[in-house]
């Protein structure tokens, strides 16, 4: 807990690569949505790559309402303390794949999505999957990225590390 007579923490804006390392360090984010007059927010695992998002779902409520309207944000925080935390907001398009997909195209940005995946959760969509409810693949592109740093004391930014 910062002193009475400690300077204020000070709040910076992270650039677009500590943003992308930021989301590079993590796979747990969550997923804000939006349909008429409700907001809605949901954790999800996740794998960044080249511009794009990609994760997996199940049926349900969330992707009723994303078919309503696919933009959507993503966040992903590191908390250290109190007054020492970096938080990154991605904004962007929703798209649903499909691995049976008509496109060789369509079934290859599928397959492609598992494989990374594969990287966070292994065995993703394949025997031994540790959550097989989830046959929904997904990415999500980086329309704009960007993201903010609390630092104890107003002192200067410390380069960007890893919270544990």
């Amino acid at each position: 807990m910062p002193t009475p007579d400690a300077p204020p923490p000070a709040i910076h804006t992270l650039t677009r690569d500590e943003c992308l390392a930021l989301l590079n360090r993590h796979a747990v984010g969550r997923l804000a949505f939006a349909f008429h007059d409700r907001v809605d927010i949901q954790p999800i695992h996740y794998l960044h790559s080249r511009g794009w998002l990609y994760g997996r779902t199940s049926e349900g409520a969330k992707l009723e309402t994303i078919a309503h309207n696919r933009w959507v944000a993503f966040e992903v925080d590191e908390v250290r303390g109190l007054f020492d935390w970096a938080s990154v907001v991605v904004r962007g398009a929703f798209y649903r794949l499909h691995l049976d997909a008509a496109s060789p195209k369509e079934r290859q940005e599928a397959a492609h999505a598992a494989a990374l995946l594969d990287n966070v959760v292994p065995n993703t969509m394949a025997p031994g999957d540790p959550v097989p409810f989830r046959t929904v693949l997904f990415r999500i592109h980086v329309d704009e990225v960007s993201g903010r740093r609390a630092v104890p004391g107003g002192g200067a930014v410390p380069p960007a590390r890893a919270p544990w």
